[in-house]
């Protein structure tokens, strides 16, 4: 029997079957035999999440087959990409045609489509997510049509199914507005704690991209602030904190020990207070925590299930070794975010039920409208995402 595990490998199932895709017909045809003999698909990006949304126990479809870019639109700045094609392929396939992600995460190993079924985003307070960059879809769905679904064309099925969670069909190819290419140059930086939380509401504004890590036990916030420049790519690279170079090949950073992660977003008016009750909660009954606690922020949009649906914010994300026992410290993390209006990154740990995320998502009766409509059979749903409903 096949196996499959997440990339921290706390995550593992066992599915009966596992099938790799090279056309979209194949996933047209891989949705429809499946739903017609009432079988369950979940789809594999890069198993880069921390979350149980894939954990199949049925049939895998692993989607790398459908991989590249397909078209580029340089009058609009727009792409139809695979959906299997990994981010780090994206940037130097986007380039050579003079067009850039308009941000992305400090990890570039996860598949587009993956990235955008959870909300995966970067930082800056005029950036969104990369959810809310995907304009038009390709979807394989569980009646065996490949529908294509955009602001003009099936509004509800796009809509909704820019962050996904894998939840609609097999994604079989997506189209991203995108910008000009850009080059980048990052500055480091380090500060109190005290002194970069009462500044960092102004000085987020002052820069592109600027976040921060704290290291527990410790007064000192490291962090990077990253901004447009006309000067020409110097390379070889510098070391992380020093770069300029075009954008894919600044933003992201090289993360090899393996952690599991939470993370929540809180209003940006919250974010502050929210880190400073976070920082005393590790002072005072986790201090055996050594891994560091990350400050981002992200713009709010209008993607029904985004953390940043309607709101700016500043996403918080704490995390733990592989080796160590989480649930104690993640659980009690939860608690204190949800103080703080917090809603949980897609991708990561979180314990919420399904009610306590209608709670927090204004859209959510929507999503699963619309979701429930094109797969009533729920051939696209997880013993996880069942849960949820």
């Amino acid at each position: 029997m096949p196996t499959w595990s997440n990339w921290s490998g706390k995550l593992s199932a066992s599915p009966r079957e596992v099938r790799f895709l090279r056309s979209e017909a194949d996933a047209a045809a891989l949705a429809r035999a499946a739903d017609q003999n009432g079988r369950q698909i979940r789809v594999a990006g890069a198993t880069h999440s921390h979350a149980p949304l894939v954990s199949p126990t049925d049939i895998l479809a692993d989607t790398q087959g459908l991989a590249g870019v397909f078209s580029v639109d340089l009058d609009k700045h727009t792409a139809w990409v695979g959906a299997g094609t990994r981010i780090y392929a994206l940037g130097a396939a986007l380039n050579q045609a003079g067009l850039a992600l308009s941000n992305q995460g400090d990890i570039d190993e996860q598949a587009i489509a993956g990235a955008t079924a959870t909300g995966t985003h970067g930082t800056g307070v005029k950036l969104k997510n990369l959810s809310a960059t995907v304009i038009g879809a390709r979807i394989a769905l569980a009646n065996g049509e490949l529908v294509d679904c955009s602001p003009v064309d099936n509004t509800e099925l796009w809509q909704a199914s820019r962050l996904h969670l894998g939840a609609f069909g097999i994604v079989t190819r997506l189209n991203l507005q995108l910008q000009p290419a850009y080059c980048l140059q990052e500055t480091a930086w380090h500060d109190t704690l005290k002194a970069t939380l009462n500044q960092f509401p102004s000085t987020a504004k002052q820069h592109r991209h600027h976040e921060f890590f704290w290291y527990p036990q410790n007064d000192r916030a490291q962090g990077k602030s990253i901004n447009i420049t006309a000067h020409a790519p110097q390379y070889p690279l510098a070391e992380e904190g020093k770069r300029c170079a075009w954008s894919h090949e600044v933003l992201p950073n090289h993360r090899p020990h393996k952690h599991t992660e939470m993370e929540y977003s809180v209003p940006i008016e919250q974010g502050p207070a929210c880190m400073a009750a976070l920082c005393e909660l590790l002072n005072s009954r986790f201090d055996h925590v050594r891994w560091p606690v990350e400050y981002r922020t992200l713009a709010a949009d209008d993607v029904w299930m985004s953390t940043a649906y309607a709101r700016d914010t500043v996403t918080i994300s704490v995390h733990q070794d592989i080796q160590l026992d989480d649930e104690a410290y993640f659980r009690a993390c939860e608690e204190l975010f949800l103080e703080f209006e917090g809603r949980p990154h897609w991708g990561k740990v979180n314990y919420l039920s399904g009610d306590q995320l209608a709670q927090h998502h204004p859209q959510w009766d929507n999503w699963w409208k619309v979701r429930d409509q094109i797969d009533p059979n729920h051939t696209f749903l997880n013993a996880y995402l069942q849960s949820l409903r």
